[in-house]
C-alpha cells in the first residue's frame, strides 16, 4: 500500500528499457496518466500514444476531493484508506503515497507538449473518468496529431467488442 504514481512510472520506464526503439504506448485510466508522464519525460521512447479513458491527475482532481473528513483523517493517521468498488470484491487501497506522489506528478497544470500522434478513446457512459477529463486533456495538450474519439454509451472498462475493435484500429493506424 506504500506505492504511488512515481513508483509505477519507474516500472513503466523499466519495462520500456527492455525494448528497442520508440514504442506505441497504450494506457487505460491511470495507465493513461503514466503514458503521458512517459511521453513528457522520455518522448524519444514513444512512437505514439493510445489512451483509453485516461485519468491524468485523478488523485488531485477527483480522488482526494471525494474523500470524507474521516477518510482524510485516516489517510493521515493510518497512511491509507479502503474503498469498495464495482470492479472487485475486495476494497481498493488508497495510500498517502498515492496522493502525495500524484500531487508531484501532475500533467494538466503545466504545458504538455506531445510530439507524437495521440489517440484518446473515451466512453460517454464512463462514471469513473468523465468525458470532461478527456476534453480537458485534448484542450490542454499541444501537438501536431491529437485526436479524441467519444464512444456513445461505452463505460470505463471500454471492453465491449466494438470498443476493443476501436483500440485495435488505433494501434493499427499508428503502427
Amino acid at each position: 500500500p506504500e506505492l504511488g504514481i512515481a513508483d509505477w512510472f519507474s516500472d513503466v520506464q523499466a519495462a520500456l528499457s527492455l525494448t528497442q526503439g520508440p514504442q506505441i504506448v497504450v494506457g487505460s485510466s491511470m495507465g493513461g496518466w503514466l503514458a503521458l508522464l512517459l511521453a513528457r519525460a522520455r518522448p524519444e521512447l514513444v512512437r505514439a500514444l493510445v489512451l483509453i479513458a485516461p485519468a491524468p491527475d485523478f488523485t488531485a482532481d477527483a480522488l482526494y476531493p471525494s474523500f470524507t473528513e474521516a477518510e482524510r483523517s485516516a489517510l493521515e493517521t493510518d497512511g491509507l484508506i479502503r474503498r469498495f468498488s464495482a470492479y472487485a470484491p475486495d476494497p481498493y487501497i488508497f495510500s498517502k503515497a498515492l496522493i502525495d506522489q500524484g500531487a508531484q506528478n501532475l500533467v494538466l497544470r503545466s504545458p504538455l507538449s506531445l510530439s507524437m500522434p495521440v489517440r484518446i478513446l473515451q466512453g460517454t457512459a464512463d462514471t469513473d473518468v468523465p468525458q470532461e477529463t478527456a476534453l480537458r486533456l485534448l484542450a490542454h495538450a499541444t501537438g501536431p496529431d491529437i485526436r479524441l474519439t467519444l464512444v456513445k454509451d461505452a463505460d470505463h472498462r471500454f471492453s465491449a467488442p466494438a470498443c476493443l475493435k476501436l483500440i485495435e484500429a488505433a494501434v493499427d493506424e499508428l503502427s
